[in-house]
């Protein structure tokens, strides 16, 4: 990982998650209202202010106070939700409030709050349009259709995709917010940058460009995590957060709300297994996977803000739904019969008014629409998942042969329909799904590498940007398979990795282990990503991203020089990415001058075009070679 160049703040006296949520719109106008004498010192008064100078006090009802001297005492009052969301929630005691620098500083520390979801009841009763969810395994063919067993009116007809005036005005200031902080890199993306990036997202989120907004938030707390060196800090991350979003502002994608979510009529859905969620904004839950008889993937969470130990309650808190009876850990192995149901366009259950839910009898993997999900080889499943570079891997399931353990991760081979192993098949890596100590995910992977040879059905998602390598997040015996798990009866013949813990007692004796011919390995085929010259390109972008515009000038003159770092991409095959890498080269290092012969600084629009379209030919590169490092020979 590139080193960021910026001071480390000490530990802070009150964790940020602990600090209530701040409204990005309102930190964005805080930082507006200051001077420009003001704006110079607020990046300083920030990192003082995480540091515990002055300390922050919070109350039993939550209010936190920070006084910065005898005159100056900052006071923030969550509202009804738990966050800041009105500029009278925060005020300070000296005389330039509400344009002073100990306000917005106080802001500034404190974690972003996610901007207002839609309400699944209004958006109900104002569009009648059924909406279906999302094939686990890969994207969902378009379907000309209502949804599967509804009992609702026809669909409407599809809305325009061409962005309004408004919606294009609104993309372009996103551009250049994005552009003008993706050239300043993380050292020079301080609040000011960072509040331009959020009044943009403000405006975005106001024209009907969601996705726009989400991307520009991610940037900004990625840039924040980098710049206070935090743990969650990932310099991979925050370089494809600013793909995503150069991406939706040069292509505007017209959106209703965050979350629109539609009547989906009535449904019968089926539970496979639970997720914990573990975020680094502060939130904490689990989703539980569904799909119907159709196959269409569904999901329904119950993620708030919150730690690890949410994180785990979570999984057996009940199921905010219709009335419904049932808990996660409960519908993870039930069903529900859906009666007005709202469903949002990612296929997330929504809980409004006039949603009645009946739980049924859930299905073991192997029957109706469940078996469906490990019918597919699995390179064929994830070539076509990861076909699209935008869309969602979403889950694949598969039949593997445990092999062996690596580190952290188990390595299998796929298994064909009649239980031997597939011809060819490579080896795929199980990595955990959350690596979080207090989650089950790494002891379960641990338990399983105990016996090699075990059969195993595994639900999980691939990683897009590793070679062959599935994050699990349930496990179950193989039908027909004599070595393979032996889980209780109410376990319905899945155990989900983040929460229930395998036992000895569910392993079949290691004496009854089939002959070490029978997982006799091969050499392992070699790694098509980790062996590309295509890192450096990934090292040239992340450099721009980690230092600034000067990064990648000065990464160029060395790595890629001419019969340098470009000669092995063109030998390789990669001769796009060396043309991109060449022009991000020379752009980076553009250097105009005016009539009179002096250095201008040269306008960041040109460098970030360079910039996005290296980093999405290597996006779309990555995903190409992972696909086909599934079915690797």
């Amino acid at each position: 990982m590139i080193p960021v160049p910026v001071p480390a703040p000490a530990s802070p006296n009150v964790p940020a998650a602990a600090l209530p949520p701040v409204a990005p719109e309102l930190l964005a106008e805080a930082v507006g209202g200051l001077s420009a004498r003001l704006r110079k010192r607020l990046d300083a008064t920030i990192e003082a202010c995480a540091a515990g100078d002055p300390p922050a006090v919070v109350a039993a009802d939550g209010e936190v106070t920070y006084r910065f001297g005898e005159d100056a005492q900052v006071t923030l009052r969550p509202g009804p939700s738990g966050a800041i969301t009105a500029p009278d929630q925060a005020v300070c005691s000296c005389l330039l409030s509400p344009r002073c620098l100990h306000r917005t500083a106080a802001l500034a520390v404190s974690p972003l709050a996610e901007p207002p979801a839609a309400d699944p009841a209004a958006e109900q009763a104002s569009d009648p349009e059924p909406a279906r969810g999302r094939t686990p395994a890969a994207p969902a063919e378009p379907e000309a259709g209502p949804g599967p067993t509804t009992d609702g009116p026809a669909p409407s007809p599809a809305p325009s995709l061409a962005p309004s005036p408004e919606q294009v005005a609104a993309a372009a200031a996103l551009w250049e917010a994005a552009a003008a902080a993706l050239a300043a890199g993380v050292p020079a993306g301080g609040a000011v940058v960072q509040a331009e990036l959020l009044r943009a997202a403000h405006t975005a989120r106001l024209a009907g460009l969601p996705h726009a907004e989400a991307a520009a938030l991610r940037v900004v707390r990625g840039l924040r995590a980098a710049r206070d060196r935090s743990a969650a800090q990932r310099l991979t991350e925050l370089t494809g957060a600013f793909r995503e979003l150069l991406h939706s502002a040069a292509l505007p994608s017209p959106g209703g709300s965050r979350r629109t979510y539609r009547s989906g009529g009535s449904l019968r859905v089926y539970g496979l297994c639970r997720e914990p969620v573990l975020s680094a904004t502060g939130h904490a839950g689990v989703v539980t996977h569904l799909v119907d008889a159709e196959g269409d993937g569904f999901t329904l969470a119950d993620v708030r803000p919150g730690g690890i130990g949410r994180a785990r309650g979570a999984a057996s808190a009940s199921v905010a739904l219709g009335g419904a009876v049932l808990d996660h850990a409960g519908l993870a192995r039930g069903a529900l019969h859906v009666v007005g149901a709202t469903v949002s366009a990612d296929g997330r259950l929504g809980s409004g008014r006039g949603v009645r839910a009946t739980p049924l009898r859930g299905i073991d993997w192997s029957e109706g629409p469940a078996a469906a999900l490990f019918a597919r080889p699995a390179a064929e499943a994830v070539a076509r998942a990861l076909a699209d570079p935008a869309a969602d891997p979403g889950l694949l399931g598969c039949d593997v042969l445990v092999v062996a353990a690596a580190g952290d991760r188990l390595l299998v081979r796929e298994l064909a329909r009649d239980g031997a192993v597939r011809p060819g098949a490579p080896l795929i890596a199980l990595v955990p799904a959350h690596p979080h100590p207090d989650l089950a995910h790494t002891a379960n992977l641990r338990r399983l590498a105990e016996r090699p040879g075990l059969a195993l059905r595994v639900l999980g998602r691939p990683d897009p940007d590793r070679s062959a390598t599935l994050r699990p997040l349930a496990v179950g015996p193989v039908p027909g398979s004599a070595y393979t798990l032996r889980l209780p009866p109410q376990w319905l013949g899945r155990a989900d990795l983040g929460y229930d813990l395998l036992q000895g007692s569910h392993l079949p004796a290691a004496a009854d282990a089939p002959e070490p011919a029978d997982v006799r390995d091969r050499e392992p085929v070699p790694d098509a990503l980790g062996g590309s010259p295509l890192w450096r390109v990934r090292r040239l972008l992340e450099s721009g991203v980690a230092g600034g515009r000067r990064a990648v000038a000065e990464a160029a003159r060395g790595e890629f020089a001419p019969n340098g770092g470009r000669g092995p991409l063109r030998r390789a095959g990669f001769a796009g990415a060396e043309e991109l890498a060449a022009a991000l080269s020379a752009e980076a290092d553009r250097r105009p001058r005016d009539v009179f012969g002096r250095l201008v600084d040269p306008g960041a629009d040109r460098y970030a075009w360079a910039w996005l379209a290296a980093a999405t030919h290597l996006h779309a590169a990555q995903r190409s070679l992972v696909a086909a490092s599934w079915s690797a020979q």
